[in-house]
């Protein structure tokens, strides 16, 4: 289906003729989100060879069977720290996994067939929740955890949850780095960061500066109360140094999320006790600010293929930014975690499978395809260090 049938073009012009821009923030949000038209809200984009992009997931199996393998040595831990230290840390009758976004269900699949097969002990006292806002997607979800219906729950936003929290793991995998970020570009002359917006003329859509006023710092559009709400109301765009004020070219251009902070804290306060953790494109704040960097880290992707035109076939295109991982940090530290710290993703899933050998824990044969599967998942070249893992405890 081609964008220009598929009506989502439509309902983005319409926002912008209302107000005569929307934030990229806005525009990438119904992009891929937009209730059956947004590009995650179709089902024919499915990770792996025959769709857009590749997922851990997709590259078979041993990436979930790994993650399980380190959740149930993480629950182990603390059932024998429960036994140590008498009642000061019982171990609860119910140890919950709450997956986030979790697309087709694919991966709350392996994990859950490799603690039903390799740890029933565990799978019979595990509650497996995910965290999906969409519908559609949920209805997917349930289709493919069809064989462990009773043992799945699903909530659709954090308020939902019970007030008891989650005592176990909450993580997510790859979907950080699709939450919708705005846009920003330095002006060098005024040593300030202007917001990129999004607006439209002769059926095309075209990038727009969004104009700034001198006394409130935000565009004349919100200060009267129409057009787009720009980033200039939230406090976390990038602080530079006077340094690099004075060298930082002009135009340079960079993204910040704060959609993504937002679920991080939220997260973080479900978790009462317990691990938290996300696998994503990221980036340090400093390595955000670098020459290599001086368009962003915003891509699109179509048939495993970068595309330059961020803002054509919206629906149709994936959408995908880095996470700034200190601004997540420090958005679970604000709410009492403790980092563990951050990890290339080829780093962990070897320290996991060490675990394994080591142990001789009986987590599975390794055959030639399992190997070569791991080599995927852990080799620099291919996905071991494009993607990062945060870590954080309570």
């Amino acid at each position: 289906m081609r964008s220009e049938e598929n009506g989502l073009p439509e309902i983005i012009r319409r926002e912008i003729d209302a107000c005569g821009a929307i934030t990229f923030a806005r525009f990438m949000e119904l992009s891929l989100y937009c209730p059956q038209l947004g590009y995650y809200e179709r089902k024919t984009n499915t990770p792996g060879r025959r769709g857009d992009f590749y997922t851990s997931v997709s590259v078979g199996p041993l990436f979930g069977e790994l993650l399980a393998a380190q959740f149930a040595q993480w629950l182990g831990r603390w059932e024998t720290r429960s036994v140590e230290r008498g009642m000061n840390e019982p171990a609860p009758d119910r140890l919950r996994l709450l997956e986030a976004g979790a697309h087709n269900g694919r991966l709350a699949a392996d994990i859950l067939d490799w603690f039903k097969s390799r740890q029933p002990q565990w799978f019979d006292k595990l509650d497996y929740w995910i965290w999906e806002p969409s519908p559609r997607r949920q209805r997917w979800q349930k289709k493919t955890l069809d064989p462990f219906k009773g043992q799945v729950l699903w909530f659709d936003s954090w308020e939902k949850l019970p007030p008891t929290g989650v005592r176990g793991i909450i993580f997510s995998n790859e979907l950080l780095d699709a939450m919708p970020v705005h846009r920003l570009g330095w002006d060098a002359q005024n040593k300030t960061w202007f917001e990129w917006g999004v607006s439209a003329a002769g059926g095309q859509f075209m990038w727009k500066k969004l104009p700034l006023t001198k006394a409130r710092g935000q565009p004349a559009a919100v200060r009267e109360g129409r057009g787009p709400l720009s980033v200039f109301r939230v406090p976390d765009w990038p602080e530079l140094s006077a340094e690099l004020m004075a060298v930082l070219p002009d135009g340079f251009t960079t993204e910040i999320c704060p959609a993504a902070v937002d679920w991080w804290r939220k997260a973080a306060a479900a978790l009462k006790r317990g691990w938290l953790l996300t696998l994503d494109y990221g980036l340090t704040a400093e390595q955000f600010i670098g020459p290599e960097r001086a368009q962003g880290t915003l891509r699109a992707y179509y048939r495993h293929q970068q595309c330059a035109d961020l803002l054509a076939s919206p629906g149709e295109q994936d959408l995908t930014a880095h996470v700034n991982l200190t601004a997540l940090q420090k958005a679970g530290e604000s709410t009492g975690l403790k980092t563990e710290g951050v990890f290339a993703q080829g780093e962990f899933l070897t320290r996991i499978a060490q675990t394994t050998w080591r142990d001789e824990s009986g987590f599975a044969e390794w055959t030639p395809a399992r190997r070569r599967q791991f080599q995927t998942l852990t080799h620099p070249e291919h996905l071991g260090r494009r993607f990062k893992l945060l870590l954080q405890t309570r």
